[in-house]
């Protein structure tokens, strides 16, 4: 199932019948595996590259920028 999609109950219980009868078809994997590695090594050193890149100055506000961010969803709803 695509990731946010919603379904109702009907079409859960229908894929659950599929399966457990053995009619439904396997979901392949529709990503390629030479990319994912790409995006992953990309990723991987990203995060490195860009703080290396920035000042002092800028790494400070991004850190305070992601503190709030951190905290704005730790406040208790009521």
């Amino acid at each position: 199932m695509e990731k946010g999609k919603k379904r109702d109950f009907a079409q859960v219980a229908f894929d659950v019948v599929q399966q457990a009868t053995g009619q439904a078809k396997p979901e392949e994997s529709k990503k390629n595996p030479a990319a994912v590695e790409l995006g992953r090594l990309g990723g991987l050193k990203g995060g490195k590259a860009r703080a290396e890149k920035m000042t002092a100055d800028q790494r400070k506000i991004a850190a305070i920028k992601a503190a709030r961010a951190r905290w704005q969803k730790k406040k208790p709803s009521r």
